[in-house]
C-alpha cells in the first residue's frame, strides 16, 4: 500500500467521513483512498469554497471533516477558508499535496503559510511514520480544537507502508474534560450568590447538549438570564428566559439587560468587541467572568473580575453543587418576564418600512421570509452590511440552526458555508443569505448547490453596492465609485446555473416563493432582493463606534 492510500484510509478511520475540494494531480490518491474508506467526497468549483462548505460542515455536524487541495496554487486558493476555520479553531484537517523542490511552479511555503494563518502545520514525512502522523494531525484537530494543515509531500506519497501499518488505527480518546480549581469554583458560586441581575453569555465553548443543559440548570438556580455571542446563537432559544444574541446583533433590550447586568460571565466566550460592543454593554463596577478551558483565552480581550480555567459543562455543575440548596429570583422578575415576552425580537422593535421605488426594506422582506419557511430550518450568513437583517430577523430552532463564519470577517464565505452546513443537517431547510458583492465573489458555488440537488433558499440582498463602505466613508463625502456598481441580473444568473429564481422589490413578490416552500422544495430557488440602500444597518453603525 502507497503512502497516499494509507494516509487517505487512516483519515476516514480516525472518524473524518466528509472530504470537500477540488482534486487535482497531487491529491487524487489520497482522495480516492478516502472515498474507497467510506467518506462522501463533495467537489467544489474553487478550493475557497471546498474550505468554507468543510468548516461549516464541521461546525454543524460536530465532526471532524477534510479538505483536499493541490499542491501550491490549491493550497493557496484555499486559504482563506482556512483562516476562517483557524481563527474559529474549527476542527478541519486541511490535507494538501506539497511539493518540496524549490524550483518547481509549485512550490510555495506551505507550513509557513499555514502558520501565517493560525493552522497548524503537520507533515507526513516518511512511509514508515505516515500512519502515526496522520493520527496525531486528526487528534490534535480534534481534541486540540485546531485547524490542521497535514502536507503530504509528493515524493513521499509513492512510497510503500510496512505491511499491518493500518492494523488497530483509529483516533485515540479524548483527554479528561478540565475541571476547574475548587478556590474557582467557590469564588464564583460566591459572586452569583449575591448578583441581583446576573447574565450569563454562552459562547462557542458552550455548543454542546451538555454544557447547554449544565448552564441552564445553573441560570435557574441564581436567577440569571441567558445570552450567547453570535456563533451560539440559538443555544437557548427555548428557555423563556433567553436574551438571544449580546452585542452588536442585540436587541434594544436585550443590550439594555446585558448593560443593566452587576455581573457577566462568559462561558466558553471570548466577551470580545463584537459580543460586548467594545465594552460599552459593560456596567461600571460590574463584575466580569471569564470561564474557558484554554488557559491562554482567560483576558485574551478585555480585563477581568477574575478567570476559571475549566470545561463549561464541568464547571457550572460544580458550581452549582457549591452553591446548596435553593434558588432565587435575582434578575428574572415578573417585569423582566413580560418585557421579553413583547419586546425581546427584532420584529416586535417598530420601524419605518422604506420599502418603495422599486426596492424592499431589508427588514420587513427579513420578518417576511421568517414567516414563509419551516421552523426546521439552517441558516448561514456571510458578511457585509445586510448582515444582521438575516441573523436576527430569521429565527433558528437551536445553535445548529445557525452557521456564522465571520471570525476573519470576509465577505464570500456564504454560500459555501451554507453548503456544508445543508449536508451536516439534511433534514432541514438550508437558507443562505447573501450581500450582492459576497453572491458575486462565490458564485461558483451555484453549480455545487445546483449539482448536489440542495433544496437551498438562497437569499441576495442587493444593494448594488459594497454597503459597509458606502455607509463608512459617505458621509464624509467621499467619492464611492470604488465600491458601487450597476444592476446585474442575478436571478438570471442563478437561472443559468439551473435554480429557480425570482426577483423581488416588495414583499408581495414572494408568492413564487411561498409556492415552493409549500410544494416541498427537490432543488435550490435563488431570491434577488432588491433593497433600500439609504442607511447603514444598526450593527454596522455599532461596528464604526470602535473604529
Amino acid at each position: 500500500m502507497l503512502v497516499s492510500e494509507a494516509v487517505g484510509r487512516t483519515l476516514v478511520a480516525c472518524g473524518i467521513d466528509h472530504v470537500f475540494g477540488v482534486v487535482g494531480s497531487g491529491n487524487f490518491h489520497v482522495t480516492t483512498a478516502m472515498v474507497a474508506a467510506g467518506a462522501r467526497y463533495v467537489a467544489t468549483r474553487h478550493e475557497g469554497g471546498g474550505a468554507t462548505s468543510a468548516d461549516g460542515y464541521a461546525r454543524i455536524s460536530g465532526r471532524p471533516t477534510a479538505v483536499s487541495v493541490h499542491q501550491g496554487c490549491g493550497f493557496t486558493n484555499a486559504m482563506t477558508g482556512i483562516a476562517e476555520a483557524a481563527k474559529s479553531r474549527t476542527p478541519l484537517v486541511v490535507v494538501a499535496a506539497e511539493v518540496t523542490e524549490r524550483r518547481s511552479n509549485f512550490f510555495v511555503d506551505q507550513e509557513a503559510m499555514a502558520r501565517a494563518v493560525g493552522a497548524v502545520p503537520h507533515r507526513v514525512t516518511s512511509a514508515e511514520e505516515a500512519v502515526a502522523q496522520t493520527v496525531a494531525a486528526v487528534a490534535q484537530a480534534v481534541h486540540g480544537r485546531r485547524t490542521v494543515v497535514l502536507n503530504l509531500p509528493l515524493p513521499v506519497q509513492g512510497q510503500e507502508v510496512p505491511d499491518g501499518a493500518l492494523d488497530g488505527v483509529g483516533l485515540p480518546a479524548a483527554p479528561d474534560p478540565v475541571e476547574p480549581s475548587a478556590d474557582d469554583v467557590r469564588r464564583l458560586a460566591a459572586a452569583l450568590a449575591t448578583a441581583q441581575r446576573p447574565v450569563f453569555v454562552a459562547g462557542r465553548g458552550s455548543r454542546s447538549a451538555g454544557a447547554r443543559e449544565a448552564l441552564r440548570a445553573l441560570a435557574d438556580r441564581v436567577g440569571a438570564l441567558l445570552a450567547t455571542s453570535a456563533v451560539a446563537k440559538g443555544l437557548f432559544s427555548d428557555d423563556p428566559w433567553q436574551i438571544d444574541v449580546s452585542g452588536g446583533f442585540s436587541s434594544p433590550l436585550a443590550a439594555e439587560l446585558v448593560g443593566d447586568a452587576d455581573l457577566i460571565v462568559g462561558w466558553g466566550c471570548a466577551l470580545n468587541m463584537w459580543t460586548m460592543r467594545h465594552g460599552r454593554l459593560i456596567a461600571g463596577g460590574a463584575t466580569v467572568v471569564q470561564v474557558d478551558d484554554t488557559p491562554d483565552a482567560i483576558g485574551a480581550h478585555r480585563d477581568l473580575t477574575f478567570g476559571v480555567v475549566g470545561d463549561v459543562a464541568r464547571t457550572a455543575e460544580a458550581v452549582a453543587g457549591a452553591l446548596g440548596e435553593g434558588t432565587r429570583t435575582a434578575y428574572r422578575t415578573p417585569e423582566v418576564g413580560a418585557r421579553l415576552g413583547t419586546e425581546l425580537r427584532w420584529r416586535d422593535v417598530p420601524f419605518d418600512d422604506g420599502s418603495g421605488d422599486g426596492r424592499v426594506d431589508p427588514r420587513a422582506l427579513s420578518i417576511a421570509i421568517d414567516d414563509l419557511l419551516p421552523a426546521e430550518r439552517v441558516v448561514a450568513v456571510d458578511s457585509g452590511n445586510f448582515m444582521g437583517y438575516p441573523s436576527m430577523f430569521l429565527s433558528v430552532p437551536d445553535e445548529e440552526g445557525f452557521c456564522f463564519t465571520q471570525a476573519f470577517q470576509s465577505i464570500g464565505l456564504g454560500l459555501a458555508t451554507a453548503i456544508g452546513a445543508a449536508l451536516a443537517r439534511p433534514d432541514r431547510l438550508p437558507v443562505a443569505a447573501l450581500g450582492d458583492g459576497g453572491a458575486l465573489m462565490g458564485a461558483a458555488e451555484l453549480e455545487t448547490v445546483v449539482r448536489l440537488g440542495l433544496p437551498m433558499l438562497v437569499v441576495v440582498y442587493d444593494d448594488e453596492a459594497y454597503g459597509a463602505e458606502v455607509h463608512h466613508f459617505g458621509p464624509d463625502g467621499h467619492d464611492l465609485g470604488t465600491v458601487q456598481f450597476p444592476p446585474t441580473g442575478i436571478a438570471a444568473i442563478g437561472r443559468g446555473y439551473g435554480m429557480e429564481a425570482v426577483t423581488v422589490t416588495s414583499v408581495e413578490d414572494l408568492a413564487p416563493v411561498a409556492e415552493w416552500v409549500a410544494g416541498g422544495p427537490t432543488g435550490p430557488m435563488l431570491l434577488h432582493a432588491k433593497v433600500t440602500r439609504d442607511e447603514a444597518s444598526w450593527w454596522l453603525e455599532e461596528a464604526f463606534k470602535g473604529h
